[in-house]
């Protein structure tokens, strides 16, 4: 005889306290005695998610967290970490850097840094300019080649500073 009795489907919902927690990011609610209490960002990503949508794997990931040039906005409450959206740029930013010559401990030293005083830096650029210029003037002509490489990766340097989106979170 079959039991007319109506069982609730299962749910892997994870409970502290009084407050349900989903595991799910595609919709990840928190409810109190049943009624909504907050909306959790659906834009964080968990490390896979992140390393997915940045195309690097989880190490890479992993090791920019540890040297401090990405950090997690929170964790679950299993303890995953969760990254913003926002970390796929600032992933594709590094990798642009490194690309360029930049050790990613100096990366990470300038996202940490406070405010530069930039005018005194573009001074200082501009008399290094100037005496780049001086030399190529005077080398000789195996020293053209090395001068002109060295002035493209300037150049490629400054290209990628003024791509800069002025409200990228750092």
């Amino acid at each position: 005889m079959r039991s007319t009795r109506r069982t609730r489907p299962r749910t892997t919902a994870i409970y502290v306290g009084f407050v349900r927690h989903t595991p799910t990011l595609a919709r990840s609610t928190v409810r109190f005695r049943g009624t909504e209490v907050a909306d959790l960002s659906e834009s964080l990503l968990k490390i896979g998610e992140l390393a997915a949508r940045a195309g690097v794997s989880i190490r890479t990931v992993d090791y920019y967290t540890t040297l401090g040039l990405i950090s997690p906005t929170q964790r679950t409450a299993s303890n995953y970490r969760l990254y913003r959206a926002d970390d796929v740029d600032r992933i594709h930013l590094v990798q642009r850097l490194e690309v360029h010559g930049l050790p990613l401990e100096d990366i990470a030293r300038a996202f940490t840094a406070g405010p530069a005083d930039t005018a005194a830096v573009l001074c200082r650029i501009d008399a290094d300019l100037r005496t780049l210029q001086e030399a190529a003037d005077t080398a000789s002509p195996e020293m053209h080649g090395l001068l002109s490489v060295i002035a493209d990766r300037v150049h490629s340097l400054i290209t990628i500073a003024l791509q800069l989106p002025p409200d990228l979170p750092l």
